[in-house]
């Protein structure tokens, strides 16, 4: 094989909360994650020598700084692979949205090289390499419904979560995932979302009890500094999303649909009053 495309799919956050911080400077995290049919294209060729990105839509580096050239950099060394490779990739996620975009892209190209050099490297394998990359790394290497816990890296698949229609709104805003974390040191955390309950929740295929304990407690930053992200969750909930909540780190939105029809409606308005550069009607995938 000497070429091979994949996609590299987003996140949202269903539930986040933040129990306390470690000796390491990390926050540890309590989280239930989910994969949505928004994706980023990766095609990954052989080549002689060196490892060479090229990137199309997005504003994110297209060298060493990124995270697809961090993850391609360890697969080459850890496996000692001779040859070069060239990764061309278009960008659709939005960029520091708290979707993990560059993590899922990341995730990808560990997978990717994997694939098209036959090292028949396990997921755990590439999901310990991962760690090294970053937090979510793991996670979206994983994909679909997961508990996440530690900083994000000890994961338990869970059942599908039930199914639906996802709308993503994305501001015009760039949020550092950093920054929050570092700020919410100093925010009292006055209501934690109930992780465990949701996780039975979704065992028992019950919509209605993980809409009911939806919640992320980095809103306690974000918002506070970006008010229009209250302001796309009750517009979301006016439109007929049964519950809304703020993706990640921010600044994202996303609300939940059951109804196809209320979604489309909903969408159509939403882009038709402009209120985001950047808005998807998705599933969870």
């Amino acid at each position: 094989m000497d070429r091979y495309q994949m996609k590299a799919y987003a996140k949202i956050n269903l539930a986040l909360d933040v129990i306390g911080k470690l000796e390491n400077g990390y926050h540890e995290v309590k989280m239930i994650m989910q994969t949505i049919g928004i994706y980023d294209e990766i095609r990954f060729s052989k080549c002689e020598e060196g490892i060479h990105l090229t990137i199309e839509g997005g504003k994110v580096p297209a060298d060493e700084n990124n995270l697809v050239y961090k993850a391609a950099r360890i697969m080459m060394d850890e496996y000692h692979i001779p040859s070069g490779i060239q990764i061309d990739l278009k960008k659709t996620i939005p960029v520091a949205a708290g979707m993990a975009g560059g993590s899922s892209d990341a995730a990808a190209t560990f997978k990717g090289i994997n694939r098209l050099f036959d090292l028949d490297a396990s997921l755990e394998d590439l999901m310990r390499l991962g760690v090294r990359v970053g937090a979510d790394v793991p996670y979206c290497i994983l994909g679909g419904t997961a508990l996440a816990e530690g900083i994000g890296e000890k994961l338990t698949s869970l059942n599908p979560a039930p199914e639906c229609f996802v709308m993503v709104a994305k501001p015009d805003i760039d949020v550092s995932t950093k920054d929050v974390y570092r700020q919410l040191d100093a925010v009292r955390i006055e209501s934690h979302p109930d992780v465990d309950g949701m996780v039975e929740a979704i065992w028992e295929e019950s919509l209605q009890g993980m809409l009911d304990r939806m919640g992320n407690v980095l809103e306690n930053v974000t918002v506070r500094q970006y008010p229009v992200i209250n302001r796309l969750k009750e517009r979301m909930k006016e439109l007929g999303a049964l519950n809304s909540l703020m993706s990640g780190s921010g600044p994202t939105v996303f609300g939940i649909f059951v109804n196809e029809r209320v979604a489309r409606e909903a969408f159509e308005q939403m882009k038709s009053e402009n209120l985001v550069p950047q808005l998807f009607l998705t599933e969870f995938c």
